[in-house]
């Protein structure tokens, strides 16, 4: 005999257990699959912790030149282009560009602000519930500058945010070196001070998940692949046995279109992949804050597992097999400026963020199926918006009015 719920939830990192929580609240049964049979393995785990509530600007494709050539030419450190995989990445390519065109990204920032204004809040109502606070530090994060000049240029960039009631300080060297005593090599810093950093990224979802459990939440081992329509909703099989429900939401992540590409939807979803490597902290060495190397094109932050280096961005398959040249290229300046010791990982993590070419997410019905649901593409900040998304999700999906406009998420849009 199937198992029954309300809804299942494809997907239990940050995204699909913000899903998951907002449908319980709301009186909900939801079974809860992934192919780990737990929360937070994935995509989640691997991000550098931040909570951007400031973000309001979208991670946009270069506009000038000489960035776009570094990154043709492989010299560009927070981006590296597998030629392999032109051929199939380029279109996509070609579409975030054209996406990232000054009126256009203007417009999906607007889009997406209702979503950024609200995401901390989210968090800490979770995460409270959760018995999680001790996992958010209200610290911020770091941009620092190698230069006087990338510096300015940070510091006009900054002032924009003060329009949306968000704060921050601009440190010249001495000023940085008070509050981040082991950096070394950098002209000066904005601190943004309204975004949280998390320790444990992967340990967060899992204690959101625990949060779930605890509720009356069911977390079942399954193939997300093996989604079937049948007379009253949706079926997935899992290790437990059939799970059947009336409704179903897709929150897989870069795996997302496994699900929807068999039912006919062209979405255009793409992956940025990213690596990080923990380390020691060297001799005394300390980190108190998430430092992005501007110049450098990475950035550490001080984690539970050790100091985390991550990098920027890979224009690669999603399955192709990990390259190290990224972490290759910033490891031995990151070296020269944080206190990074012994490697502490057998092998580099691969992550996927998985984007839209708008770098606005998929959130909404799915047009041709009923009952069937998509909460995906949340490109660099899945861990930053998956609660609130998932309200947004939730509230449409049981006839409550929407914090948000949701026609700029829609399917419908590509």
């Amino acid at each position: 005999m199937a198992i029954r719920a309300d809804v299942i939830v494809l997907g239990a990192g940050m995204v699909g257990v913000g899903a998951a929580l907002a449908l319980q609240a709301r009186g909900r049964d939801v079974a809860l699959i992934d192919r780990r049979g737990a929360a937070g393995r994935e995509t989640s785990y691997g991000n550098a912790g931040l909570i951007e509530r400031a973000s309001v600007e979208l991670y946009t494709f270069p506009r000038d030149i000489p960035t776009i050539l570094r990154t043709i030419f492989g010299t560009n450190p927070a981006a590296r282009i597998d030629w392999a995989a032109l051929p199939q990445t380029l279109p996509w390519i070609a579409r975030y560009f054209l996406e990232s065109a000054p009126a256009k990204a203007a417009a999906h920032a607007r889009a997406a602000l209702p979503l950024i204004e609200r995401c901390l809040d989210e968090h800490m109502k979770l995460a409270d519930a959760a018995g999680a606070t001790g996992l958010i530090r209200p610290s911020g994060w770091i941009k620092a500058f190698r230069t006087e000049k990338t510096l300015a240029e940070g510091a006009i960039e900054a002032r924009r945010i003060r329009d949306y009631g968000l704060t921050f300080d601009a440190l010249d060297a001495p000023a940085l070196a008070k509050i981040e005593p082991s950096l070394e090599g950098f002209a000066g810093a904005i601190m943004l001070r309204d975004p949280a950093a998390c320790v444990d990224p992967g340990g967060l979802v899992a204690a959101y998940a625990g949060l779930f459990a605890r509720n009356g939440g069911r977390l079942f081992a399954g193939d997300a692949r093996s989604l079937q329509q049948i007379p009253h909703g949706w079926s997935v099989a899992t290790d437990a046995g059939l799970v059947e429900a009336g409704q179903a939401v897709v929150a897989l992540g870069p795996w997302s279109d496994d699900v929807f590409r068999p039912l006919g939807y062209a979405i255009p979803l793409g992956v940025k992949r990213g690596y990080h490597m923990h380390y020691r902290p060297a001799g005394n060495g300390v980190l108190n804050h998430p430092v992005l190397d501007v110049d450098g094109g990475y950035l550490v932050a001080p984690m539970a597992q050790g100091l985390r280096l991550t990098t920027g961005a890979e224009f690669a398959l999603r399955d192709a097999p990990p390259s190290p040249a990224m972490l290759e290229a910033v490891e031995p300046l990151a070296r020269k400026t944080f206190p990074l010791g012994e490697r502490l990982d057998a092998e580099p993590w691969l992550g996927r963020r998985p984007c839209l070419p708008d770098l606005l997410p998929v959130i909404g019905p799915a047009p041709r199926h009923p009952g069937l649901w998509f909460d995906f593409g949340h490109q660099h900040h899945g861990f930053t918006l998956g609660p609130i998304t998932g309200r947004l999700l939730a509230e449409m999906m049981t006839g409550e009015e929407p914090f948000a406009d949701p026609a700029p998420f829609s399917a419908e849009r590509f």
